[in-house]
């Protein structure tokens, strides 16, 4: 079952295109590896799915909810980390999740859980002005977190975090399907990551989908065309550069 699909959806800026009649297809308690360069549309297309920006066509749904007409129920499912996170740097981490709670009506717990789930719990009491890079985006992530959302959308959630942190944050959104129920879309211009975590895997390109399926599915459709099959970022590379050859931005 897709817990998320999109119809042509489209996002259009005067004459630019940034997304192209995309139809995207997110099953259920999986990770979704969302690839693409930079400029591709993979944010875009997050922040159509909160909301935050309106489809120019087409039409998407999220959990059997349809956009616009059930946007408040559908974000009330979703919890989401787009670009750097932005907190209070005056207040600490753990107060910074608290105003989160409370807006969301969550139990007092779910702070001290999201906190332990991201391993922040040490430092809950630093300011948040007072951390450094990688652990912003930790607590982006527990924002994300709180409450045990159904579904995650993140973009870029290990930017800035040493290979520790890295494979922490990978070993966590991997173990989120089966452990809390959820379903994860990803974005992340680490494809090494991505190849260890992700079910199945989107990649755009101009705003346009060129590939979506399961891994081993890329792995044919790329040993087919004659592109190098031995790991996701030599494959993701030879398909953008043959879409980019062949004119890539739909002209």
């Amino acid at each position: 079952m897709n817990v998320i699909e999109t119809q042509n959806l489209t996002k259009t800026y005067g004459d630019f295109t940034a997304v192209s009649h995309l139809n995207l297809h997110i099953r259920k308690r999986s990770v979704y590896g969302f690839l693409g360069p930079n400029g591709a549309g993979k944010s875009t297309t997050m922040k159509m799915f909160l909301g935050l920006t309106h489809p120019t066509e087409g039409s998407f749904h999220i959990d059997g909810k349809i956009y616009p007409s059930d946007r408040i129920s559908i974000l009330k499912e979703i919890g989401s980390f787009i670009e750097a996170p932005a907190f209070y740097g005056n207040l600490t981490g753990e107060e910074n999740l608290e105003i989160i709670r409370t807006i969301l009506g969550l139990p007092k717990s779910s702070v001290s859980d999201a906190l332990e789930l991201v391993g922040l719990t040490q430092f809950r009491r630093r300011l948040a002005k007072k951390y450094s890079l990688g652990m912003k985006q930790r607590l982006g992530l527990a924002g994300a977190l709180i409450g045990r959302p159904p579904i995650l959308i993140l973009d870029e959630p290990t930017n800035g975090l040493d290979p520790v942190g890295i494979h922490e944050i990978r070993t966590l959104i991997k173990s989120l399907p089966k452990q809390y129920d959820c379903t994860v879309l990803v974005s992340s211009h680490l494809l090494s990551e991505v190849e260890l975590m992700a079910d199945d895997i989107g990649i755009l390109n101009h705003g346009r989908l060129l590939f979506e399926g399961p891994m081993d599915a890329l792995k044919e459709s790329a040993r087919l065309a004659g592109f190098p099959t031995d790991n996701l970022e030599d494959t993701f590379l030879a398909m953008i550069d043959e879409d980019n050859r062949r004119g890539g931005a739909g002209k």
